[in-house]
């Protein structure tokens, strides 16, 4: 063995990789990023800063979904799913993004793949006013399987102490929880939905048009310019739930007060074509499992007074009223209405 390329790291591809994605990544720089891309460390000038500022930050991956992207060739929406579910996971709290950082590692590092990932992620970032700060890329034959490939991220962002969210002191029974679309799993229960379509043709075409795979690899949505419009419009937002990992059954009550359960009714809105596939496919022996699993075509949920539900619904066309709060007996819990089988 004479060079560090025959054990399997190739510092050349490295680099290539970074020349790739330069330009997507500066793409994304405000005036307040203060060191261009290959410094040790990103530079970030903070400006503006409300009264009390309160730093939020969230790092997370993209799960087993990166798998099959990785089957199909698919990288520039896993770049996206990454961001754009962190930046979720710090609205529930009413921050807003400031920088995001991205850790890429695989057992080989193939420029042209990387690139195409950070792409995407450059493409969210822009999108939501956030500055891909810096990242790093790892190749690791030995750790990782052949041709295994994760994807990872951190966002910061800002919010004013006096706005954090949510503030279960201000729920009561009575008030409305309005559910916001997902497009599609987003980016979670791959291992199930993976394991799921083994023997179900990916190239099968959806009553929208899109194929099966297409439906599965969509990016996570982003429901920042959502919030931001409710905010401008004067809704009262009491709280936010994001429906990742654990869905509605274990997400809902991370936001509520001890003594106030959530009743979601899972006939306020149409379920999509591809969830009830997959639904069918898993052949749950409990119905309502699939609720934990899955978003089942709802990403966010938002709480807030019923005096405020017309507002919201004039302000967010697309949002339905899906449930409510109720007094309950101790932890806050979701109830499930409406669940067959």
């Amino acid at each position: 063995m004479s060079s560090y390329k025959d054990a399997g790291v190739d510092i050349d591809a490295g680099n290539r990789a970074v020349a790739l994605m330069r330009e997507a990544v500066r793409s994304t720089f405000t005036p307040a990023v203060l060191a261009d891309v290959g410094s040790f460390g990103g530079l970030f000038a903070l400006h503006g800063l409300p009264r009390e500022p309160v730093l939020v930050a969230s790092t997370d991956g993209v799960g087993t979904k990166v798998k099959l992207a990785a089957e199909h060739g698919r990288w520039h929406g896993i770049g996206q799913d990454i961001v754009n579910h962190c930046i979720n996971d710090i609205l529930v709290q009413n921050a807003r993004p400031l920088f995001f950082l991205d850790y890429i590692a695989s057992s080989r590092l193939v420029p042209e793949q990387v690139a195409d990932v950070v792409t995407g992620i450059a493409e969210a970032c822009r999108g939501a006013g956030c500055a891909l700060l810096g990242g790093e890329t790892a190749e690791m034959p030995g750790v990782y399987a052949q041709d295994a490939f994760d994807v990872a991220g951190t966002v910061v962002g800002l919010v004013d102490r006096s706005a954090l969210l949510p503030q279960p002191q201000a729920m009561q029974a009575g008030d409305v929880l309005i559910g916001l679309s997902s497009s599609g799993p987003h980016t979670n229960g791959y291992s199930l939905i993976r394991r799921a379509i083994a023997e179900q043709d990916t190239a099968m075409q959806l009553a929208d048009g899109r194929t099966l795979i297409d439906a599965l690899l969509a990016p996570h949505r982003c429901y920042l310019p959502e919030i931001d419009a409710l905010q401008k419009a004067g809704v009262q937002t009491l709280g936010m739930a994001h429906l990742t990992g654990g869905g509605f059954l274990e997400n809902i009550p991370r936001v509520l007060p001890a003594g106030l359960d959530a009743v979601v009714d899972v006939r306020s809105w149409q379920t999509p074509e591809l969830f009830a596939l997959l639904v069918g496919w898993t052949r749950f022996d409990d119905a309502q499992e699939a609720y934990r699993v899955f978003n089942m075509g709802i990403g966010m949920i938002v709480i807030v007074h019923a005096n405020e539900v017309q507002k919201t619904l004039e302000t967010l066309p697309e949002a339905v009223a899906i449930g409510r709060l109720q007094q309950g007996s101790g932890n806050a819990r979701v109830i499930l209405e409406g669940v067959q089988g």
